[in-house]
């Protein structure tokens, strides 16, 4: 099982280099844009919900750009702690994958998991025709892949989810240092400004934590998939 599972992680590794190689590749990886804005805002909106706020709502463009709206955290280390749970939500979300990925039995149960997530998500937080468009064919995938009888496709559905994450981190790192955010809504403060704000020290400041946090989780998750 450990040995399938690391060869399904290079699999992984190469089917995501090689799609940035292929004509179209920008329309390629266009799912997987939206993929990590999804998970940016649901980690705003659930750990505000973790935090005694209420998650109202998940919006997404089709620019990628995306906004969580909760009510109800006052306390200024805890608006800082839901702008950072946007922020670190890829490489929670990576990590736990690859942890989940060890086994094509847990994977398999992880998915459908996931999907009731998603069905919950859908009918309470999701506003926005292309948001519900994105997370109806999300879970159309999630569905197929939990369906299929042999073992390993939701073990490879899993971690190709987790690397695409893991790529996330570092391909839109440059919104860890940045003070706006510039979405179809407008332009608004960014996640680290609002750290700033809620604490002391400066948005970059908290943008370099955030980095090196989301760094040490990711090499946890990976460290444990290695390890199967």
């Amino acid at each position: 099982m450990g040995q399938r599972a690391r060869r399904v992680l290079l699999i992984s590794v190469l089917l995501t280099v090689a799609v940035y190689f292929l004509p179209f590749a920008r329309i390629l990886s266009y799912p997987f844009v939206l993929l990590s804005t999804l998970v940016h805002e649901m980690g705003h909106g659930i750990t505000a919900a973790i935090l005694g706020g209420q998650f109202h709502a998940f919006h997404m463009w089709a620019d990628g750009s995306g906004v969580a709206q909760f009510s109800g955290i006052a306390n200024r280390v805890a608006r800082a702690a839901v702008a950072a749970g946007g922020l670190v939500g890829p490489a929670v979300g990576a990590a736990i994958l690859f942890t989940i990925g060890k086994s094509s039995a847990v994977a398999r149960v992880s998915l459908v998991f996931m999907f009731i997530l998603l069905l919950l998500a859908e009918f309470t937080v999701v506003q926005g025709a292309f948001t519900h468009a994105f997370v109806i064919c999300l879970m159309a995938v999630i569905a197929l892949a939990a369906w299929m009888k042999r073992s390993w496709v939701p073990q490879f559905t899993v971690i190709f989810l987790a690397v695409q994450l893991s790529l996330s981190v570092f391909s839109r790192s440059d919104y860890l240092f940045t003070p706006v955010a510039h979405t179809s809504r407008g332009i608004m403060p960014s996640d680290v400004a609002l750290m700033a704000r809620a604490l002391i020290l400066p948005y970059w400041f908290w943008g370099g934590v955030c980095a090196l946090f989301s760094l040490v989780v990711l090499w946890m998750g990976l460290r444990r998939l290695m390890r199967a």
